[in-house]
């Protein structure tokens, strides 16, 4: 694993524990010399990852659409910035060039990254790590979601079991390293 992807705000939100947790992620991914895959934004949560990740001396690369590019919300200072013509060239080039992924609290964007890397691992697109830092149960509620859709025999434990969580980076990173890869080995909605 050399790659990291995250998803995550483009604000900062309300909770101080978001930021923190933000922080102590981009130290970590310097301390294991992890690259910073990200949206490329120069502000929230996402720029604070960013800046972390540089300040300690780390690798990020951004992928932006010109559309947000062009609003001045693209992070100039990084190591290496692409600019995509939409949000599907960009999610592409995020997973192409990750070696796994991870979700930070955001709003709908970040749930619909999120899903869809998921997916792509439930139907063997990928065989990456992916999972969600799940600050404060930032997550919770998502999670238990998950659950009902196996106990409602919709989605397999195998699959539910694609997506780990992590209380701390340190935590769900180390599970990432343990993820030996694959696919589900069923298929379901």
């Amino acid at each position: 694993m050399k790659t990291v992807c995250v998803f995550l705000g483009s604000s900062t939100g309300s909770n101080p524990a978001n930021s923190a947790a933000t922080i102590a992620l981009g130290e970590e991914l310097v301390r294991r010399d992890l690259t910073l895959m990200y949206g490329g934004g120069g502000v929230g949560l996402m720029g604070l990852l960013a800046d972390t990740v540089l300040d300690g001396g780390g690798q990020v690369v951004g992928v932006i659409p010109t559309n947000l590019f062009s609003r001045e919300v693209a992070h100039r200072g990084i190591t290496e910035l692409i600019e995509t013509e939409n949000m599907h060239e960009r999610k592409a080039i995020m997973y192409d060039r990750s070696d796994a992924f991870v979700a930070l609290p955001g709003g709908i964007g970040t749930l619909d990254e999120l899903a869809e890397i998921t997916t792509w691992r439930q139907i063997g697109v990928h065989d990456k790590p992916v999972g969600v830092l799940n600050i404060e149960g930032y997550f919770t509620h998502l999670l238990q979601w998950f659950d009902r859709v196996v106990d409602d025999g919709l989605l397999s434990a195998a699959n539910r079991a694609l997506l780990h969580v992590g209380e701390t980076p340190s935590e769900l990173l180390d599970k990432f390293a343990g993820d030996k890869g694959g696919s589900a080995p069923k298929w379901d909605s």
